[in-house]
């Protein structure tokens, strides 16, 4: 049964996979994918939610997580749905450059 539906960023599931006994190949596969730790990547959900740009939806801050995007072109690549403009596109990339 699913209780509730919101995006985590792999750092996230790790540590949520860690709590309900997951196999431990499975939490080591995504370990290989993942940038920050769990502490780090709320932290940039959180400040990128405190940007201001409302066209920043969960799914596309998880993805930031996990990604890192450095470029607008890398960072374009999340938001296919939507476009920015160029100074969301450099508060956004400012904001990731804190957790590298």
């Amino acid at each position: 049964m699913i209780i509730n539906s919101e995006p985590l960023s792999l750092a996230e599931v790790i540590d949520y996979m860690k709590e309900e006994e997951t196999e431990p190949e499975i939490v080591g596969f995504i370990k290989k994918f993942n940038t920050l730790d769990v502490n780090n990547a709320k932290e940039l959900r959180k400040e990128l939610e405190g940007l201001g740009i409302i066209k920043i939806k969960p799914e596309h801050a998880v993805k930031i997580a996990d990604l890192l995007p450095e470029t607008a072109e890398e960072l374009n690549k999340i938001f296919v749905d939507v476009g920015l403009d160029e100074n969301e596109v450099q508060k956004i990339l400012e904001t990731i450059k804190k957790f590298r």
